[in-house]
């Protein structure tokens, strides 16, 4: 029940009044309309598009895009979080631009569908064949990983643990020479971007794939260092001969007839000072260990 509220009249008595209900009713009717779906420029939507079948130019056209252009961010974006971030959002809106234009000369304003509808699939559409065109793998290399993918996950469900290759064989009724084919397809090589970021850091630079990849070709420093140590430590005591012994055997990683040729002796001699070697070092490591 709507308030009343109370006013003086001209001799000062009160008087309960109702607020008028007219413009509360014109503002509700209003909006239950809606405002009406118009382009930048002010015109109706419905207007632009009696004018571009009437006269399909390029400046109508246009106008279109602009107006459904929030339609392909909307799609380029729920499609970008499923894809690596190195494919920038930007590259898929540019392809869906291309889907949206032939939607607009494509739509048939008589069959009474939803433009928005009709136009959202075309947008999915060449962003998905843009992808594709991007894609390095061939697409029969990619059905084979799905195919595999889905066999496994229907076993996996199924049994409620790790499926194997046998099961996988028997499921996708091939041969072992054939699932070894589609095995090896299934997993190509793949391609990583060094400038993909890897986590935001404290500072305002973010750390990128490039900052933690390990390189392997690179010792540690501390691991030289114990190799070092340990080098001195069997080689101390012993003469230069013996030195080099230990030095090109263990760490040049020469045979024992390559070792006599370097320092001039017979295998059968290097043999038994190599022999000799090992026995004094293992003498004086239990002596260490004792000590300790």
């Amino acid at each position: 029940m709507p308030k009343t509220k109370s006013v003086e009249n001209s001799g000062g008595v009160a008087v309960a009044t109702r607020p008028s209900t007219t413009s509360s009713t014109k503002s509700t009717k209003s909006a239950k309309r809606g405002t009406p779906d118009v382009t930048a420029d002010g015109r109706p939507v419905l207007d632009v598009w009696i004018s571009y079948r009437e006269s399909p130019t390029a400046d109508t056209r246009n106008v279109l895009v602009e107006h459904y252009l929030r339609l392909v961010r909307y799609t380029a974006d729920r499609l970008h979080a499923r894809l690596p971030s190195e494919v920038m959002v930007e590259d898929l809106m540019s392809s869906g631009i291309f889907g949206l234009m032939d939607a607009i000369e494509a739509f048939d304003l008589d069959r009474g569908v939803k433009f928005e509808t009709y136009c959202t699939q075309r947008i999915r559409g060449a962003i998905f064949d843009e992808l594709r065109a991007m894609d390095w793998v061939p697409r029969l290399v990619r059905s084979r990983t799905a195919k595999m993918e889905r066999a496994k996950k229907s076993l996996e469900m199924s049994s409620g643990r790790p499926a194997t290759e046998a099961e996988v064989t028997e499921h996708l009724e091939v041969d072992a020479g054939e699932f070894a084919k589609i095995k090896r397809d299934s997993r190509p090589v793949g391609m990583v971007s060094l400038n993909r970021k890897w986590y935001e850091g404290d500072s305002n630079r973010d750390v990128t794939e490039m900052d933690v990849v390990r390189d392997r070709r690179q010792e540690s420093p501390l691991t030289k260092l114990q190799r070092d140590d340990l080098k001195y430590l069997l080689t101390r005591g012993l003469s230069r001969a013996e030195r080099l012994i230990v030095i090109l055997y263990y760490y040049e990683e020469m045979t024992m007839k390559e070792i006599g040729v370097t320092l001039d002796l017979s295998e059968s001699r290097v043999s038994q000072m190599h022999s000799s070697i090992l026995a004094r070092l293992k003498a004086q490591m239990q002596h260490r260990t004792k000590d300790a």
